[in-house]
């Protein structure tokens, strides 16, 4: 099989060198306005871990937009469907994971049964 039937749209799903800068420049940005928010209080006491989070989504999107160039276009479907599949199976296996650990703690550990209750079931 070759290359041509598997990516028919060729090279264009690769960035250029201008793609590349923006992205850095932009990474970079968002990395300082997290690093005042925190070192500096930028933002209100309450507000600290949203902003944290917030400059954090926006950082992953610039990444998988600039770098890993997953987007609308023809010639990066095929990854954004893979990405995007990776990513429900990894919601499935840690939701489950979490779900399967809550189950057993509630299960295992009695604390709504008193030491008296507990010894008279031996």
């Amino acid at each position: 099989m070759s290359t041509h039937t598997l990516h028919p749209a060729g090279h264009d799903s690769h960035g250029s060198l201008t793609g590349y800068v923006i992205g850095f420049l932009l990474c970079l940005l968002l990395t300082f306005a997290s690093f005042g928010a925190v070192m500096y209080d930028v933002v209100p006491k309450g507000m600290g871990l949203a902003a944290i989070v917030v400059l954090c989504v926006a950082q992953l999107l610039v990444q998988l937009v600039f770098f890993l160039h997953l987007g609308g276009r023809p010639g990066q479907r095929f990854n954004t469907g893979i990405f995007l599949c990776t990513m429900f199976a990894i919601v499935i296996v840690v939701a489950g994971s979490l779900w399967v650990m809550h189950n057993a703690t509630v299960n295992m550990m009695p604390t709504h049964m008193t030491i008296e209750r507990a010894k008279a079931k031996d």
